[in-house]
Protein backbone atom coordinates (compact mmCIF):
# COMPACT_ATOMS: atom_id res chain seq x y z
CA UNK A 1 0.00 0.00 0.00
CA UNK A 2 1.35 3.48 -1.01
CA UNK A 3 2.28 5.77 2.30
CA UNK A 4 -0.52 8.37 1.06
CA UNK A 5 -3.04 5.72 0.71
CA UNK A 6 -2.23 4.24 4.31
CA UNK A 7 -2.22 7.49 5.95
CA UNK A 8 -5.58 8.16 4.66
CA UNK A 9 -6.89 5.08 5.64
CA UNK A 10 -5.47 5.64 9.04
CA UNK A 11 -6.82 9.16 9.15
CA UNK A 12 -10.29 7.88 8.00
CA UNK A 13 -10.60 4.97 11.29
CA UNK A 14 -9.23 7.76 13.52
CA UNK A 15 -12.03 9.91 12.74
CA UNK A 16 -14.15 6.66 13.32
CA UNK A 17 -13.05 5.68 16.48
CA UNK A 18 -12.85 9.04 18.18
CA UNK A 19 -14.72 8.96 21.81
CA UNK A 20 -17.91 10.69 21.88
CA UNK A 21 -16.35 13.30 24.37
CA UNK A 22 -14.05 14.06 21.95
CA UNK A 23 -16.56 14.43 18.87
CA UNK A 24 -18.37 17.23 20.74
CA UNK A 25 -15.56 18.91 21.39
CA UNK A 26 -14.47 18.63 17.87
CA UNK A 27 -18.47 20.32 16.78
CA UNK A 28 -18.14 23.13 19.32
CA UNK A 29 -14.80 24.17 17.78
CA UNK A 30 -16.26 23.80 13.86
CA UNK A 31 -19.00 25.92 15.14
CA UNK A 32 -16.92 28.62 16.81
CA UNK A 33 -14.81 28.78 13.47
CA UNK A 34 -18.14 28.94 11.55
CA UNK A 35 -19.60 31.45 13.70
CA UNK A 36 -16.24 33.79 13.51
CA UNK A 37 -15.82 32.95 9.74
CA UNK A 38 -19.34 34.12 8.52
CA UNK A 39 -18.81 37.28 11.17
CA UNK A 40 -15.12 38.01 9.20
CA UNK A 41 -16.93 37.46 6.04
CA UNK A 42 -20.03 40.48 7.11
CA UNK A 43 -17.87 42.74 8.01
CA UNK A 44 -15.23 42.49 5.11
CA UNK A 45 -18.89 42.60 3.11
CA UNK A 46 -19.13 45.90 4.24
CA UNK A 47 -15.85 47.18 3.97
CA UNK A 48 -15.66 46.18 0.75
CA UNK A 49 -19.23 46.96 -0.50
CA UNK A 50 -20.95 49.58 1.43
CA UNK A 51 -24.21 50.45 1.23
CA UNK A 52 -25.37 52.92 -1.81
CA UNK A 53 -25.96 56.74 -0.77
CA UNK A 54 -29.48 57.24 -1.03
CA UNK A 55 -30.57 60.76 -3.79
CA UNK A 56 -31.22 63.58 -1.50
CA UNK A 57 -34.14 65.83 -1.69
CA UNK A 58 -37.85 64.65 -3.09
CA UNK A 59 -38.56 62.93 -5.81
CA UNK A 60 -39.90 65.23 -8.57
CA UNK A 61 -43.08 62.29 -8.05
CA UNK A 62 -43.22 63.98 -4.40
CA UNK A 63 -43.11 67.30 -5.55
CA UNK A 64 -46.27 66.99 -7.89
CA UNK A 65 -48.14 65.17 -5.28
CA UNK A 66 -47.78 67.81 -2.96
CA UNK A 67 -48.65 70.58 -5.85
CA UNK A 68 -51.84 68.31 -6.61
CA UNK A 69 -52.80 68.95 -2.62
CA UNK A 70 -51.70 72.57 -2.08
CA UNK A 71 -53.26 73.97 -6.04
CA UNK A 72 -54.22 71.26 -8.44
CA UNK A 73 -50.29 71.74 -9.96
CA UNK A 74 -51.08 75.46 -11.14
CA UNK A 75 -48.49 77.20 -11.39
CA UNK A 76 -50.35 80.61 -12.13
CA UNK A 77 -52.95 80.19 -9.83
CA UNK A 78 -54.67 82.77 -6.83
CA UNK A 79 -56.56 81.29 -4.60
CA UNK A 80 -58.04 84.76 -2.89
CA UNK A 81 -56.31 83.86 0.48
CA UNK A 82 -52.93 85.24 -0.05
CA UNK A 83 -51.28 82.00 -1.24
CA UNK A 84 -49.95 81.91 -4.89
CA UNK A 85 -49.15 79.18 -7.39
CA UNK A 86 -48.07 75.55 -7.50
CA UNK A 87 -46.59 75.49 -3.98
CA UNK A 88 -49.33 78.32 -2.20
CA UNK A 89 -46.33 80.49 -1.05
CA UNK A 90 -47.38 83.42 0.55
CA UNK A 91 -45.36 86.63 -0.19
CA UNK A 92 -43.69 86.39 3.43
CA UNK A 93 -42.75 83.36 2.34
CA UNK A 94 -41.80 83.88 -0.87
CA UNK A 95 -39.35 86.35 -0.42
CA UNK A 96 -37.34 85.22 2.59
CA UNK A 97 -36.46 82.34 -0.04
CA UNK A 98 -35.03 85.34 -2.54
CA UNK A 99 -38.43 85.51 -4.70
CA UNK A 100 -39.53 89.10 -5.81
CA UNK A 101 -43.65 90.30 -6.92
CA UNK A 102 -45.82 87.51 -6.74
CA UNK A 103 -45.10 83.53 -6.70
CA UNK A 104 -47.96 82.84 -9.38
CA UNK A 105 -46.21 85.54 -11.32
CA UNK A 106 -43.20 83.39 -11.61
CA UNK A 107 -42.27 80.92 -14.06
CA UNK A 108 -42.47 76.91 -13.26
CA UNK A 109 -38.69 76.67 -12.93
CA UNK A 110 -38.11 79.65 -10.24
CA UNK A 111 -41.67 78.34 -8.32
CA UNK A 112 -39.92 74.53 -8.11
CA UNK A 113 -36.49 76.18 -7.37
CA UNK A 114 -37.86 78.24 -4.28
CA UNK A 115 -39.80 75.37 -2.83
CA UNK A 116 -36.84 73.45 -2.57
CA UNK A 117 -34.82 76.10 -1.13
CA UNK A 118 -37.72 75.87 1.64
CA UNK A 119 -37.76 72.98 1.78
CA UNK A 120 -33.42 72.75 2.41
CA UNK A 121 -34.27 75.80 5.29
CA UNK A 122 -37.20 74.38 7.21
CA UNK A 123 -38.34 71.16 5.45
CA UNK A 124 -42.14 70.10 4.87
CA UNK A 125 -42.85 72.37 7.79
CA UNK A 126 -44.40 75.10 5.99
CA UNK A 127 -46.57 72.62 3.41
CA UNK A 128 -49.79 71.28 5.66
CA UNK A 129 -50.27 69.21 2.71
CA UNK A 130 -46.96 67.37 3.33
CA UNK A 131 -48.41 66.08 6.58
CA UNK A 132 -51.58 65.12 4.80
CA UNK A 133 -50.20 62.92 2.47
CA UNK A 134 -47.09 62.01 4.79
CA UNK A 135 -44.33 63.12 3.76
CA UNK A 136 -41.00 62.65 4.87
CA UNK A 137 -37.97 64.59 5.12
CA UNK A 138 -34.37 63.40 4.08
CA UNK A 139 -30.73 64.02 5.12
CA UNK A 140 -31.10 67.65 3.01
CA UNK A 141 -34.61 68.96 4.86
CA UNK A 142 -33.43 71.84 6.75
CA UNK A 143 -29.53 71.48 6.15
CA UNK A 144 -29.89 75.40 4.89
CA UNK A 145 -27.44 73.91 1.57
CA UNK A 146 -28.28 75.71 -1.09
CA UNK A 147 -25.27 76.22 -3.28
CA UNK A 148 -26.09 73.51 -5.68
CA UNK A 149 -29.99 74.71 -6.67
CA UNK A 150 -29.89 76.56 -10.31
CA UNK A 151 -32.28 79.51 -10.36
CA UNK A 152 -33.15 80.41 -14.13
CA UNK A 153 -31.98 83.47 -15.24
CA UNK A 154 -34.12 86.05 -16.92
CA UNK A 155 -35.04 84.79 -20.12
CA UNK A 156 -33.79 81.34 -19.43
CA UNK A 157 -36.15 78.43 -20.62
CA UNK A 158 -36.28 74.95 -20.31
CA UNK A 159 -35.09 73.33 -23.42
CA UNK A 160 -38.05 72.17 -25.51
CA UNK A 161 -38.35 68.24 -25.67
CA UNK A 162 -37.25 65.89 -28.32
CA UNK A 163 -38.70 62.77 -29.70
CA UNK A 164 -36.87 59.64 -27.54
CA UNK A 165 -35.63 62.45 -24.80
CA UNK A 166 -36.59 61.38 -21.07
CA UNK A 167 -37.32 64.60 -19.59
CA UNK A 168 -34.49 66.09 -16.82
CA UNK A 169 -35.67 64.34 -13.65
CA UNK A 170 -33.87 66.93 -11.32
CA UNK A 171 -36.08 69.71 -11.41
CA UNK A 172 -34.43 72.27 -10.19
CA UNK A 173 -31.46 69.82 -8.63
CA UNK A 174 -28.26 70.23 -11.06
CA UNK A 175 -26.13 67.35 -9.99
CA UNK A 176 -22.38 68.31 -9.19
CA UNK A 177 -19.41 66.65 -8.75
CA UNK A 178 -19.33 64.34 -5.84
CA UNK A 179 -23.26 63.51 -5.94
CA UNK A 180 -24.25 59.92 -6.13
CA UNK A 181 -27.85 59.41 -7.77
CA UNK A 182 -30.10 56.97 -9.86
CA UNK A 183 -30.58 59.61 -12.33
CA UNK A 184 -26.74 60.19 -12.70
CA UNK A 185 -26.34 56.76 -13.29
CA UNK A 186 -28.62 56.77 -16.31
CA UNK A 187 -27.09 59.62 -17.91
CA UNK A 188 -23.82 57.46 -17.51
CA UNK A 189 -25.59 54.69 -19.06
CA UNK A 190 -27.19 56.52 -22.08
CA UNK A 191 -23.33 57.60 -22.85
CA UNK A 192 -22.13 54.31 -22.20
CA UNK A 193 -24.92 53.30 -25.15
CA UNK A 194 -22.90 55.84 -27.51
CA UNK A 195 -19.81 54.54 -26.36
CA UNK A 196 -18.31 56.90 -24.78
CA UNK A 197 -18.97 55.86 -21.11
CA UNK A 198 -18.16 52.23 -18.74
CA UNK A 199 -21.58 51.54 -17.21
CA UNK A 200 -22.89 53.74 -14.86
CA UNK A 201 -22.35 53.24 -11.29
CA UNK A 202 -24.30 56.52 -10.27
CA UNK A 203 -21.45 58.68 -8.74
CA UNK A 204 -20.56 61.85 -9.88
CA UNK A 205 -16.44 61.48 -10.03
CA UNK A 206 -14.04 62.99 -12.02
CA UNK A 207 -14.73 60.40 -15.55
CA UNK A 208 -18.59 61.48 -15.65
CA UNK A 209 -17.02 65.29 -14.63
CA UNK A 210 -14.85 65.11 -17.72
CA UNK A 211 -17.70 63.62 -20.00
CA UNK A 212 -19.90 66.12 -19.02
CA UNK A 213 -17.44 69.41 -19.53
CA UNK A 214 -16.81 68.11 -23.31
CA UNK A 215 -20.84 67.60 -23.73
CA UNK A 216 -20.78 70.88 -23.16
CA UNK A 217 -17.76 72.57 -24.97
CA UNK A 218 -18.56 70.39 -27.64
CA UNK A 219 -22.37 71.76 -27.89
CA UNK A 220 -21.84 75.94 -27.51
CA UNK A 221 -22.44 75.21 -23.78
CA UNK A 222 -20.41 77.04 -20.66
CA UNK A 223 -18.36 74.15 -19.72
CA UNK A 224 -19.44 74.52 -16.22
CA UNK A 225 -19.63 70.71 -15.15
CA UNK A 226 -22.98 71.02 -14.26
CA UNK A 227 -25.62 68.42 -15.10
CA UNK A 228 -28.79 70.08 -15.70
CA UNK A 229 -31.57 69.93 -18.07
CA UNK A 230 -29.70 70.92 -21.36
CA UNK A 231 -26.63 69.18 -20.51
CA UNK A 232 -29.40 65.82 -19.76
CA UNK A 233 -30.47 66.03 -23.43
CA UNK A 234 -26.92 66.39 -24.78
CA UNK A 235 -26.59 62.70 -23.72
CA UNK A 236 -29.08 61.59 -26.31
CA UNK A 237 -28.54 63.91 -29.17
CA UNK A 238 -25.68 65.71 -28.59
CA UNK A 239 -22.42 66.00 -30.11
CA UNK A 240 -19.85 64.24 -28.13
CA UNK A 241 -16.12 63.45 -29.35
CA UNK A 242 -14.19 65.62 -31.76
Amino acid sequence: MPPSAFFTEWAEQNRTHRSPVERVRRAISTARWGVAGGLVSLLAASVVAPAGIAAADPSSHTWHRLRMCESSNDYGIDTGNDHYGAYQFDVMTWRSVGGKGYPNKASHAEQDARALILYRERGWQPWQCAGILGLHEDSDARSGRISDIHLPRAGETTPLPVAGVPAFPGGSHWYVYGERSANIKRFQDQMHKRGYFPVGTGEYGPNTQRMVKQLQRLNGLVPNGYLGPNTWRLAWVGRYHD
